[in-house]
């Protein structure tokens, strides 16, 4: 089994007001299993997220077995040679074969609160071959933003030729080819609900939806706003995801969320593969 986990973690902050990373990564555990864990809304050294923490190092410290690969959409200057980053992170403990940061289509939006939005990417090899893992977090206040940024997601997976045959081990040279295949995970918080044409857009072939393909026409769980109702006055609605290749979603043998905890304003999701 593959065990891959989302969760928009609001860089810790949960909804008594507390900032706790290990609180996080207690809670990610108590789901279960996880070989790949995707974590949106994670900051360094940033006074307005997180106190102003390295997450990324306090994450990798919580998470001692797996390597951690960061994807900044923000940034900036800061204090004393410190980078003010804010993005996205993956917790991996398969070998990551390579790695891919794509930043995504950021307009001029006179008028409309928007940031820099990323997307990042991991090869890792499972024991059922390579596997490709995505994880972003999309605009929240521009519908435009948001179509663009699915178009560009969609289009990475349209370029990505299949290199299932090469071998799965580092290359000595540049050129010496590296498997970077068509099977895709893409998750995340991608700021849609799904009854909206963004929805619709980012679940047309060939990304599926896992919850659709795991559970028919069960309702989306509610994974935002549940208990945040201050940022979430319309209550409990889904808006993060799994987005499957149809290889990938044959393979599907559970998708669930914890509907439990209110450590973000989010809930984590966790997908599971059989071999």
């Amino acid at each position: 089994m593959t065990a891959i986990l989302t969760w928009n973690i609001q860089c810790g902050l949960g909804c008594d007001a507390v900032v706790d990373l290990a609180r996080i990564a207690r809670l990610a555990g108590a789901m279960g299993e996880a070989d790949v864990i995707c974590f949106q809304e994670v900051a360094r050294n940033d006074p307005a997220y997180g106190g102003g923490a390295d997450q990324v190092a306090e994450l990798q410290k919580l998470f001692p077995e797996y390597e951690a690969f960061f994807g900044a959409g923000l940034d900036r200057q800061g204090e004393r040679k410190a980078r003010r980053q804010f993005g996205n992170l993956i917790l991996s403990r398969l070998p990551v074969l390579q790695a891919f940061c794509h930043l995504l289509p950021h307009p001029a939006a006179a008028g409309i609160k928007h940031m820099q939005r990323q997307a990042i990417e991991v090869v890792v090899d499972t024991s059922a071959g390579p596997l490709r893992v995505m994880t972003t977090h999309l605009e929240y206040y521009s519908t435009a933003h948001r179509a663009e940024q699915i178009e560009r997601l969609r289009a990475l997976q349209a370029e990505v030729a299949d290199n299932d045959a090469q071998p799965a081990k580092a290359a000595k040279s540049p050129y010496d080819p590296v498997p970077r295949p068509a099977s895709l995970v893409l998750c995340g918080d991608m700021n849609v609900q799904p009854d909206e044409d963004e929805y619709r857009q980012l679940f047309a072939p060939p990304l599926l939806d896992a919850w659709r393909v795991a559970r028919g026409s069960e309702p989306h769980p509610p994974s935002t706003g549940l208990f945040d109702r201050k940022q979430w006055a319309m209550g409990g609605h889904c808006r993060d995801y799994f987005a499957v290749t149809a290889d990938v979603a044959a393979r599907i043998a559970a998708v669930e969320m914890d509907a439990e905890t209110d450590a973000s304003d989010h809930q984590p999701l966790r997908l599971v593969l059989r071999d």
